[in-house]
């Protein structure tokens, strides 16, 4: 059996604090997007929400499953993401339909650069990061679509 050492295991944590971080970015901006197309933006933000969501559940539950300890708390995601933070009050509809589309693609570019090391080491994981990069960058051009 795989253990959650080396690449897989540092693989899989990054992508955990990743995905809880856009979360979080997520849910600020639906609370405080403002402007033309506030609905639009606010449903879409629910959804990569939901996905988002059920992949971190994954990624956690196979981490621990291989032997490690997800490390999800406050302190861990706000020191160790990939993700700038978001700025605090009225965020402009805009400009956060980009943004948070760029924060998708950083979160997938992560997982992607390290997908060649987790895949030898761990196909299991390697699918794993694989369909949750589908998944998002399929977020990630809906939301960059929308502004075309």
């Amino acid at each position: 059996m795989v253990k959650a050492e080396g690449a897989v295991g540092d693989a899989l944590q990054q992508a955990l604090v990743d995905l809880i971080a856009l979360e979080l970015q997520c849910k600020q901006a639906h609370w405080n997007i403002k402007g033309d197309r506030f609905r639009s933006l606010h449903l879409a933000l629910d959804e990569v929400v939901a996905l988002v969501r059920t992949d971190l559940d994954e990624v956690a539950e196979r981490l621990a499953t291989l032997g490690g300890n997800p490390d999800g708390r406050a302190a861990t995601v706000a020191r160790t993401k990939s993700i700038d933070d978001i700025d605090g009050g009225d965020l402009p509809v805009d400009k956060t339909y980009l943004q948070m589309a760029e924060k998708i693609q950083v979160v997938c570019d992560k997982m992607r650069q390290a997908l060649p090391d987790v895949d030898d080491a761990d196909p299991v994981s390697g699918d794993l990061l694989i369909g949750i990069i589908g998944g998002l960058e399929q977020q990630a051009w809906f939301l960059r679509a929308a502004t075309q």
